[in-house]
């Protein structure tokens, strides 16, 4: 009889874009007091060596990660100490350094939640966030033509501690804003390899989602789907307005509304305000609406509330269907145009 198959589920990686951690950098070594005694030296001195440097904190952004769930089981970060210093002038060794390696866009917080330490918003960028302290001096460090046989070493220096707070903003060149069931999900799975979860209930996407969009060789861009918003988002509705900060580094908006569900200007209302609530320089970002779902409304209802929308906003509206891929190229052009605009503004 053949030996059973066994299935294993593995657990899926869970998202996380908030962390709080301790930190603390190695004290520095102690000096030491000793002399010389060496048979054929007739005064000896003082040889007492400093003590080693303590290692420091140092935090690194890393291509391969894209959550903070590490930091839910680490949370304490500490560095060893420095060594003693050692007879024979001998420094004691320099503790190594502890590296903390994060996503690229992380940004580290002090205690307050507002004062900014670090933004490591480039691949491979290190940043030393505690110094270790200084290694103390020993005997030899004091001794002079008037104190020739010094009895004083020093302690090391203590290294720094504190507790600071991660938070994470992916970096993403377009987002996708707008009501829950807007259809950003399946826009964003009928354009790229990403497979975000699509249900018919309000707040299937539970955290934000990639996808990276290639309309040519040389063009490519990152898209962020983020969780819908309502009104009073803000105020914690909802899934609230936490997750705006994945798109606050974005260079353009996608505002998808929903054109099945009736009242498409006040859909696109809801979220502006939302926007503005916020801050953030996310109201000020440029921004492309889209009507969505063209394959749910008769003609009349399409030109309609395309004409509303276009009213409300003074900006021109797209028409597109996610299901159908109806208009989708012609968005992920005006998506790229803007990108590439961007680019260009910011290297000149």
């Amino acid at each position: 009889m053949p030996a059973p198959v066994l299935f294993f589920r593995y657990p899926t990686m869970k998202f996380l874009d908030q962390a709080k951690i301790y930190l603390r950098s190695g004290d520095g070594g102690d000096g030491v007091i000793a002399f010389r005694r060496e048979k054929f030296i007739e005064f000896g001195g003082p040889d007492g060596g400093n003590g080693g440097r303590g290692g420091d904190i140092v935090f690194e952004s890393a291509e391969n990660l894209n959550t903070l769930i590490d930091f839910r089981y680490t949370q304490h970060f500490r560095a060893p100490k420095g060594g003693n210093g050692a007879g024979s002038d001998k420094t004691g060794h320099g503790a190594p350094n502890v590296v903390v390696t994060v996503p690229i866009g992380t940004q580290i917080f002090a205690d307050d939640q507002e004062t900014m330490l670090a933004d490591l918003d480039r691949p491979g960028m290190r940043v030393v966030l505690l110094q270790g302290g200084d290694g103390g001096f020993g005997n030899t460090h004091f001794k002079s033509s008037t104190n020739r046989a010094p009895r004083k070493a020093t302690k090391g220096w203590p290294g720094e501690e504190r507790w600071v707070w991660l938070r994470l903003k992916l970096i993403a060149d377009a987002g996708l804003v707008g009501l829950p069931n807007a259809g950003k999900s399946t826009f964003l799975a009928a354009s790229s390899a990403a497979r975000p979860k699509i249900a018919d209930y309000p707040f299937t996407t539970l955290h934000p989602q990639l996808g990276v969009i290639r309309l040519s060789m040389s063009e490519e861009f990152v898209l962020a789907d983020i969780p819908g918003l309502i009104e009073g988002a803000h105020e914690g509705a909802g899934l609230g307005d936490r997750f705006l900060g994945h798109v606050e580094r974005c260079a353009v908006l996608l505002h998808l509304v929903d054109g099945a569900a009736g009242n498409v200007v006040q859909a696109w209302r809801t979220v502006r305000e939302e926007l503005h609530a916020y801050g953030g320089g996310l109201a000020e970002k440029p921004e492309l609406i889209a009507l969505n779902k063209a394959d749910a409304m008769t003609p009349r209802e399409t030109s309609a509330r395309m004409a509303a929308l276009r009213k409300a906003s003074g900006a021109p509206v797209m028409l597109m269907s996610g299901v159908t891929s109806q208009g989708v190229p012609e968005v992920l052009r005006a998506l790229q145009n803007t990108i590439t605009a961007e680019r260009q503004e910011k290297a000149a």
